[in-house]
């Protein structure tokens, strides 16, 4: 199964490594380096198959490289995925993390890592014992979910304005689909900016706390899809949105900050052809990648990175116009515009 996912794929090296104590599997995928060394996070997660890992890997780092190019940033594009049999915590997260440490050491700085998913600043303290090339400290940038947030509201603004004729919020309902560290900063920034926020989790006492916090509903999971709204941010795991989803979704702006949100490709046009115009997630999520590249490898202070963040919204409303005007989608108008910037740099 690795080989057949290997050979289908167009990045440029792949890692893969058995970590025996462990019983984990390490993936390191660095799928470009045309603009520079390879970035990217780190997703610490169970999954049914190793295969299933790497899979996840192969994607995220090829979206890596496109976020990178859009949001013109100096780097390529990478991931990781450390796929573990159960989440290890005390003493055997420790010693998993200075192993994975070393793997990213031996790669001589082609791959920069940073947090994702079940990977927060502290337990990229433990990396960075074992290898220079890390973004995302407690005394670096620290966590890149309050930049994807920001840079999320930014993106829906600007969709909205496509939509509506105003990127103003007051009235406009937004569901806001995984309230982790991204999802329940993004509600609370909605929320502050006018938005009647729904916010719907998994778990159900997240759901709560975040509602109760910011004054907004909470729908159960199974209902989020379905429920009106004027825009739905998918916040949490990504490909839900597919052939047998998009049907059923009640809003005009789909907008959040998950990886992978399509299925497949042909949900792009599924989307478009159901009336909602689509935040490509590589463009809208891209915040965290500003906030921490910005802060620990460019010497930006918070108000160039803030400047930045607020491009996302400047770099949508050029992908939808060229979207309008070309007939194509915004996601094809998204790719269309990393392709133009990869060949520039080649």
């Amino acid at each position: 199964m690795f080989e057949e996912l290997l050979r289908g794929w167009d990045g440029e090296e792949a890692v893969v490594r058995f970590d025996r104590e462990s019983g984990a599997w390490m993936f390191v995928c660095i799928h470009s380096t045309v603009r520079g060394p390879a970035g990217g996070g780190t997703r610490l997660r169970v999954y049914p198959t190793p295969a299933d890992g790497l899979a996840d890997a192969l994607r995220l780092s090829a979206a890596m490289t496109r976020k990178m190019a859009v949001a013109n940033m100096p780097r390529g594009g990478g991931k990781a995925v450390l796929a573990v049999p159960e989440l290890p915590s005390g003493e055997a997260r420790r010693a998993l993390l200075l192993r994975y440490g070393d793997l990213v050491a031996s790669l001589r700085g082609t791959y920069h890592t940073a947090g994702d998913m079940n990977i927060a600043p502290e337990d990229l303290d433990v990396v960075a014992e074992r290898t220079e090339f890390v973004f995302g400290t407690t005394g670096g940038g620290g966590s890149s979910g309050r930049g994807t947030a920001r840079g999320v509201l930014h993106g829906i603004r600007a969709s909205v304005e496509h939509v509506y004729g105003s990127p103003a919020l007051g009235g406009r309902t937004v569901l806001v689909q995984g309230v982790g560290s991204v999802g329940a900063d993004l509600a609370s920034r909605l929320a502050e900016d006018g938005a009647r926020v729904l916010v719907s989790d998994v778990d159900a006492d997240a759901a709560g706390r975040v509602a109760g916090r910011i004054g907004g509903a909470v729908v159960a999971p199974d209902a989020a899809l379905a429920t009106e709204c004027d825009v739905y941010a998918p916040c949490a795991v990504g490909g839900t949105l597919d052939r047998a989803s998009i049907p059923t979704l009640r809003c005009r702006v789909v907008a959040g900050s998950a990886n992978n949100q399509l299925a497949e490709p042909e949900d792009a046009d599924r989307l478009a052809a159901a009336g909602i115009l689509y935040a490509p997630d590589y463009v809208i999520n891209a915040g965290g990648v500003i906030q921490l590249l910005g802060l620990e490898g460019l010497g930006w202070d918070e108000d160039e990175v803030e400047r930045h963040l607020a491009g996302i919204g400047d770099t949508l409303r050029t992908i939808y116009a060229e979207s309008a005007a070309e007939g194509i989608t915004p996601e094809t108008a998204a790719a269309r515009l990393a392709e133009r910037r990869l060949s520039r740099a080649t």
